[in-house]
């Protein structure tokens, strides 16, 4: 009977992943992101301005453990691949962290904060489940890494290494 259980609850777990989505949804591109220069934008208009370039998309918080420890790696690739658009959306709890954050960690690229954090419109619409997240976008607008939670993830690599 344990062995049943133990199948049906791997099966069930199994079918519980987040899709890995091409492109994003009508909900989450409506989703309001504050400009680090205190605009309100859609994160529509975020992505359309980096149209033509490879975008590398970090979702993080300046109290996440994780994203404070995945910081070495991602900043390697910064320095391998300066020619990809960075972009960091933070989910602090306040502007006043998501800034002392960025000046703390010295964190390099463009920066955003989506207010209400994780029960943001866009958390929930990207599926968040974890931070840091990466999301990796092509020239032509399209995702092609939509989860990683690690900043050297072998599909990130290899995709920004096809790109020399």
């Amino acid at each position: 009977m344990k062995k049943l259980f133990f199948v049906f609850l791997s099966l069930f777990l199994l079918n519980c992943k987040p899709p890995n989505n091409t492109q994003f949804s009508k909900e989450v591109l409506q989703a309001p992101i504050l400009t680090n220069d205190g605009n309100l934008v859609t994160f529509q208009d975020l992505v359309t301005s980096y149209k033509g370039k490879t975008v590398l998309i970090d979702v993080w918080a300046s109290w996440c453990g994780d994203c404070i420890k995945g910081l070495p790696k991602l900043k390697t690739i910064q320095q391998k691949h300066p020619k990809i658009s960075y972009v960091f959306i933070s989910l602090d709890r306040n502007q006043r962290a998501w800034q002392n954050g960025i000046k703390r960690y010295r964190i390099k690229g463009d920066h955003y904060y989506v207010e209400g954090g994780w029960k943001s419109i866009f958390a929930e619409n990207i599926h968040l489940d974890w931070i840091p997240r990466y999301i990796l976008i092509n020239p032509n607008g399209k995702v092609v890494v939509y989860r990683a939670i690690e900043a050297d993830d072998s599909d990130i690599i290899e995709i920004l290494e096809n790109q020399k």
